[in-house]
């Protein structure tokens, strides 16, 4: 499967007359945006804002991030399932809007959703900070239940998106990517001297508003599969989580997933990137052994020399991940696992809920407990007052001059599970 991404690079975002793209700007009509995302009769109010990077803004519940893509030319369309008819992606010509993203707030669970800010030392732990940001604050109507006001703006997200998206598709890209993965035998056939490389993505899928969409299924309703990578980048997963900012994978980390495109990268050169696993994370233990069983048996069944696995979430997931760590390295598979951790804010406690000898080559994205203060922001989209109750936050954690003191939980992406920020550790 090949798949040609893209880019059309935004350096800048602007209300305007008419939705389009012209020298690197883009454009957008409030109202009609507004319009389409009030279609919703769960949703009423709605509003849109911008914040750039540099800018003294804070964001913040933040629910999602969605980077906006189009289908050009092949099969299916974007976020298949869900906006486009149920059809196999990951082949053809997508179109990116790179440099910007659809950023959705809204107070569901109030203590699973993060702060980006634009600016100062907690912009230095989102990739967020670094991107022009639409910024879509929905309101509920009254009494909405959680489940639906939870998909209300999760549609809202993604309508926004491809609206965005829809300008750039008779655009020539500035740049393009080309991704290719062969049929199985085709591809051991043209590496056989290569390791055999496959990734695990575990999925965020323990019900309760912590669900992850394959194709439009809820993930805790499927068995572990195969994709293409391309499948990935085209759509075919987003995010429907309200988990602990920092290592949820929001859309945007799905569509840019970097563990992807690392091992694309060494295609061909050092590895023999076969495709991905992907698998739940469950509640209860049955749930758990079958989950881990069949993601080892597919290990197996591709004939793997070497395995990623990264995780979404922690505590409960850890055993997720543990499982298929051990029960994969004892099919004779080299695994390494990606995770990150809650040490205690001294970092002296145990990082993860499970562990095994088996998982003796991890990598983390950082301690979340991490305590940082963040200083007071000229502008606030969303609601501040969630900083108190806030994951990583507490009673007292919101100044009267409007600064925050949180553990790096509450920052959206800090300490990602696919490595998308800049931290990390290394052991001796």
């Amino acid at each position: 499967m090949r798949l040609e991404l893209g880019q059309v690079l935004i350096k800048d975002v602007q209300f305007g007359d008419e939705t389009k793209i012209d020298n690197g700007v883009l454009y957008v009509n409030k109202k009609e945006l507004i319009d389409l995302i009030k279609e919703d009769e769960h949703l009423k109010e709605v509003d849109v804002d911008i914040a750039k990077p540099g800018e003294s803004v804070r964001i913040t519940p933040v629910k999602d991030v969605i980077e906006p893509r189009v289908k050009v030319d092949g099969q299916g369309g974007v976020f298949p399932g869900v906006l486009s008819k149920v059809d196999v992606v990951g082949s053809g010509k997508t179109n990116v809007l790179k440099g910007c993203a659809v950023v959705t707030t809204g107070k569901i669970v109030g203590f699973q959703e993060g702060i980006i800010d634009m600016t100062g030392p907690g912009a230095e732990y989102t990739p967020f900070s670094k991107l022009n940001n639409l910024v879509l604050r929905c309101e509920p109507v009254d009494d909405l239940k959680q489940h639906n006001h939870e998909k209300a703006v999760r549609f809202a997200g993604l309508k926004a998106a491809a609206y965005l998206a829809e300008v750039a598709k008779e655009l020539n890209p500035d740049n393009v990517e080309v991704y290719e993965t062969l049929p199985l035998l085709e591809s051991v056939q043209k590496y056989p001297e290569l390791p055999k490389v496959a990734y695990v993505q575990m999925l965020q899928s323990q019900g309760l508003l912590h669900d992850t969409y394959v194709y439009g299924v809820d993930a805790k309703q499927i068995v572990p599969t195969i994709l293409y990578p391309t499948e990935i980048m085209d759509g075919a997963i987003i995010s429907g989580n309200c988990v602990s900012a920092c290592d949820k994978n929001t859309t945007y980390h799905h569509l840019n997933n970097p563990v992807v495109k690392d091992l694309y990268a060494k295609h061909g050169k050092e590895i023999n990137f076969l495709g991905v696993i992907i698998t739940n994370e469950n509640v209860y233990l049955a749930d758990k052994e079958r989950s881990s069983n069949w993601t080892a048996k597919y290990t197996e069944y591709l004939g793997l020399d070497g395995a990623v696995i990264s995780q979404e979430g922690f505590g409960n997931p850890d055993t997720d991940l543990i499982m298929n760590c051990k029960k994969i390295e004892q099919k004779g598979v080299k695994t390494v696992i990606i995770t990150d951790e809650y040490a205690g804010r001294d970092g002296a406690s145990q990082s993860l809920a499970d562990a095994d000898p088996l998982a003796d080559a991890v990598v983390t994205g950082g301690n979340a407990n991490e305590v940082i203060e963040l200083p007071p922001m000229d502008k606030v989209i969303g609601h501040i007052d969630v900083a108190d109750t806030i994951a990583g936050g507490f009673d007292g954690s919101l100044k009267e001059d409007g600064s925050i003191i949180v553990e790096i939980q509450a920052i959206t992406g800090a300490t990602n599970e696919l490595g998308y920020n800049k931290m990390s550790a290394q052991g001796f």
